[in-house]
């Protein structure tokens, strides 16, 4: 795809209560944060920013030598801080941005590509997003891992940490998965257009989101449309826990 169709921000904050000072934390001798930069840049995107409140964030990611945007601390969640910066850099409303997560530093660049491609061949969509299918009772009765449905034509109808459909004529889930029944666990990676976005941001949460604790489903009370597709490659988890951090660790150092 042409590398000017869209654009990556990278929101990053030192906040995390499980692993605090996530972004900086050490894999293979660089921040967490710049493995992630370096995935963005190998994508075809045509710019990459890393958004930030944290100045430490701010110095290192400048002395590695990315494009980053120092933003407001009082943004309740990611999609703000891509909002003030679409703002700050004058982003057209059709401009397509990736939200990628910074922790997420074994993000597949055919992902990011994928995602933004999406979206950009349907024009009826607000956002695009993924995922991928799921394989195992454990998995699909986690209220941590997000499910999805969707329409016939690949739009979302609905995401849910609940069992997502409801296997009601099969004794077992185990039953359910072998009689060919699928679950689809939601990959939190958006594309979005930047008007959808702003006026995503300027909603207050819906009844839906609040009682699932799940953002996107603001944009479908809302009357908004998700274009979903699996995709192209699994996508790793990405860095919450000391354990997710030595598993990353022992990948990254394994491929250097």
């Amino acid at each position: 795809m042409p590398s000017n169709l869209y654009n990556i921000v990278i929101p990053a904050r030192m906040g995390s209560h499980r692993l605090p000072g996530k972004p900086l934390l050490d894999i293979a001798g660089r921040p967490l944060i710049e493995h992630v930069y370096r995935r963005a840049c190998s994508a075809a995107a045509g710019k990459v920013v890393i958004a930030t409140d944290d100045r430490r964030i701010y110095a290192v990611a400048r002395e590695f030598g990315a494009q980053v945007l120092m933003t407001s601390p009082a943004h309740p969640s990611g999609s703000d801080r891509i909002t003030e910066c679409a703002d700050r850099l004058a982003w057209g409303d059709d401009q397509l941005i990736v939200n990628l997560q910074g922790d997420e530093p074994l993000m597949p660049a055919a992902c990011l590509d994928q995602v933004a491609a999406l979206l950009a061949a349907d024009p009826d969509a607000d956002v695009a997003s993924l995922y991928w299918p799921m394989d195992s009772s454990e998995e699909i009765i986690n209220p941590s891992v997000v499910k999805v449905v969707t329409r016939a034509d690949g739009h979302a109808l609905y995401f849910s940490r609940s069992v997502l459909p409801f296997p009601r004529q099969w004794d077992t889930l185990e039953h359910a998965l072998q009689s060919g029944m699928n679950w689809h666990r939601h990959v939190g990676l958006y594309a979005y257009r930047a008007g959808a976005l702003r006026a995503f941001t300027a909603m207050q949460a819906m009844p839906l989101e609040s009682a699932e604790k799940l953002e996107q489903l603001r944009f479908l009370e809302s009357g908004g449309r998700i274009r979903m597709a699996q995709a192209c490659q699994f996508i790793p988890t990405g860095v919450d826990t000391e354990q997710d951090l030595e598993r990353v660790r022992k990948i990254i150092e394994e491929e250097h």
